[in-house]
């Protein structure tokens, strides 16, 4: 049985089919997100470097192992120490297709982590790169301090995934490589404050360390320490190779629950696999400005 609409009816039922039908217009010309899948981010066979879970702090063997991600870097000026180059870095998956903004997810308030370091793990760098003129170009400056190859480490988030992946990439600044003896101790003075990593044990390969980071001033005033990329500090770890690196984040994540400023405290977890010299950078903001600040440490067998 049919049933007869007024005229106001009429019109609100021509209202409503429209507004559906603009937003199915408007819906379909919106991008979705990636055109990337899970099968576009994995490498069959042995020695391939599989997802990680970001609540799992491994150390991650990026060069020793085939990434399913590609890299190519390239640059406008040469770099050399103390000059400033502006670097292009191209992330393409294994079968060639562009890594761009819509691949990507936000991990850390950022959709690409870059962490450059040089061949004495005396100049680290951490940067975020921002999208370039082409799909999976990624752009970013970089003033190296020391001469020799540095090693540009990707750490990244496929939304086609949702697990945490890398790539590696290199690029060489001219001139002779300084020889350093690293500072083998668990403490760093700099800029007016001391700054502490310690270990609840002696870290050996293999075995899960805890980490208990601290920062106090030397003159015995208030830490004014804020967040950095979601959190109150970071830390990462490198071999003295450079294969590979571990990326931490501090079990205190609840950012609206200030440590204490006359010396905050921030704890840690890592596991690392092999032993011998390494270095970890710890990464904070004090007061608006960050500070970078290494521990060089052995890890026993």
């Amino acid at each position: 049985m049919a049933i007869a609409l007024d005229r106001p009816q009429k019109m609100q039922a021509v209202a409503i089919t429209a507004a559906a039908l603009g937003l199915y217009v408007l819906f379909r010309f919106i991008p979705i997100g990636t055109n990337l899948n899970h099968i576009d981010f994995r490498v069959t066979g042995s020695n391939a470097l599989e997802f990680c879970d970001p609540s799992n702090p491994q150390f991650i063997p990026v060069v020793a192992v085939r990434s399913p991600v590609e890299t190519r870097l390239a640059w406008d000026v040469l770099p050399s120490v103390g000059r400033e180059s502006t670097f292009t870095l191209k992330l393409a998956t294994a079968n060639g297709k562009p890594i761009g903004v819509p691949d990507l997810l936000v991990a850390h308030t950022r959709l690409l982590h870059l962490l450059l370091v040089d061949p004495t793990l005396s100049d680290y760098q951490h940067l975020h790169p921002e999208p370039g003129a082409r799909p999976g170009e990624w752009v970013f400056k970089h003033t190296p301090k020391l001469a020799g190859e540095y090693r540009v480490f990707a750490d990244f988030t496929p939304a086609a995934t949702g697990r945490g992946l890398y790539a590696s990439s290199a690029f060489n600044v001219p001139g002779e490589v300084a020889v350093t003896a690293p500072n083998r101790s668990w403490t760093t003075e700099q800029d007016g404050y001391r700054f502490e990593l310690t270990p609840d044990a002696p870290i050996r390969a293999g075995q899960t360390a805890n980490l208990s980071f601290t920062t106090t001033r030397l003159d015995g005033g208030p830490v004014a320490l804020q967040p950095v990329m979601d959190a109150f500090a970071h830390l990462v770890a490198f071999d003295a190779a450079r294969s590979g690196f571990a990326h931490l984040h501090p079990n205190e994540i609840d950012l609206t629950k200030l440590p204490d400023p006359a010396a905050p405290r921030l704890t840690f977890m890592i596991t690392i696999p092999n032993p011998g010299l390494y270095v970890i950078w710890a990464q904070l903001n004090i007061g608006g400005l960050e500070e970078f600040v290494p521990f060089w440490f052995e890890v026993a067998p």
